[in-house]
């Protein structure tokens, strides 16, 4: 029978270890758990996961299973077992991290540090078709239409991913300093070659700068460039708004003053002798209303035709909607693009 006393203290034992000790497990650290969001396929993505499995098992102090540093303990079982444990956990990790094909390889493996190796080995290699590959996609890239931040952002992941695979040299002395400018300038040249037509201008002013900028330099005025044209954009779509609400309104005030409703034929009045109403609706009579103009008034500002009066302050109206000249509406449109600016 197994030892009571003997199980009680390895679990003291177990509790007590330091959050600080590789040996220490969080709760949160299952076997189901998925510590990075890529996944291994083979020597086009290995650097890139390589790195981002380094920094996850940094950030939960595991990296000691994976370099050897990290080594099981023979003087005591209890610490031998969390170790034993640790391991199939991060071991887990990796195989969670890898496609299927190399799942189904390393499944049976029993060491995380063995299978990190055996990745290693297999896959990070600098072969020239995955040099070539990048360096093509790079040069191929420009912005079609992309916002000027996403454009700089998918090829400076493509930098990255290019100076990890080769390795660039990071001393300080001279000939570094050189090849780093040089290495700078390409890709600059990069950057403005992908830029869409509608940048030209900028593009010319910062390549004939007497010193070249940066990329991030160059980046951060062609941004600006690029909130500079959307607020002229805008400032036009208001304007165009405006001038079409001007044409409709013009527009509908036309239709109104030609859409009078004509006169009834087969009506005609027994006082006045006119068409289009009976003696009962005659304003001779019943009066007119206070809205139309009496026809013993001198028909002033007013016209009246088989008891119809059409009010010409309406023809006005629209007379003067209709006025607007060409001086005109180019001084509105210079007043709404002073106060968009």
């Amino acid at each position: 029978m197994p030892d009571k006393d003997s199980d009680s203290l390895s679990g003291t034992l177990v509790s007590k270890i330091d959050a600080g000790d590789p040996l220490y497990l969080h709760p949160s650290d299952s076997a189901n758990l998925t510590i990075v969001n890529i996944k291994l396929k083979g020597t086009d993505n290995y650097n890139v996961w390589a790195n981002a499995m380094n920094l996850a098992l940094q950030v939960k102090n595991k990296l000691g299973f994976i370099d050897g540093s990290c080594v099981r303990s023979t003087t005591d079982e209890v610490l031998g077992k969390q170790w034993d444990r640790c391991n199939s956990i991060v071991l887990t990790w990796i195989l969670n991290s890898v496609s299927e094909e190399l799942y189904l390889g390393h499944v049976y493996s029993k060491l995380a540090s063995v299978v990190w190796k055996e990745l290693k080995e297999t896959y990070d290699k600098v072969d020239g078709s995955v040099v070539f590959n990048l360096y093509q996609k790079i040069n191929s890239f420009s912005q079609n239409g992309m916002h000027v931040s996403d454009y700089y952002h998918k090829l400076n992941c493509m930098w990255k991913q290019l100076d990890q695979i080769l390795s660039l040299p990071t001393c300080t002395c001279d000939a570094s300093k050189q090849f780093n400018y040089f290495n700078h300038l390409i890709k600059l040249m990069q950057f403005l070659m992908g830029l869409d037509s509608v940048y030209q201008s900028v593009r010319t002013s910062l390549l004939t700068r007497e010193v070249l900028p940066s990329v991030k330099e160059a980046f951060s005025v062609v941004s600006r460039e690029e909130s500079h044209r959307n607020s002229n954009n805008f400032s036009d779509k208001i304007s165009n708004n405006l001038v079409g609400f001007v044409v409709k309104t013009s527009q509908s005030f036309e239709l109104k003053r030609k859409n009078v409703r004509p006169p009834n034929p087969n009506l005609k009045c027994s006082h006045c002798n006119k068409t289009g109403h009976t003696v009962e609706r005659c304003y001779e009579l019943v009066g007119y209303p206070f809205w139309m103009k009496s026809k013993t008034s001198g028909n002033k500002g007013g016209r009246v035709s088989n008891n119809v009066v059409v009010d010409t302050s309406e023809t006005a109206s629209s007379s003067t909607m209709n006025g607007l000249t060409s001086e005109q509406i180019a001084q509105l449109l210079s007043l709404l693009n002073d106060k968009s600016c």
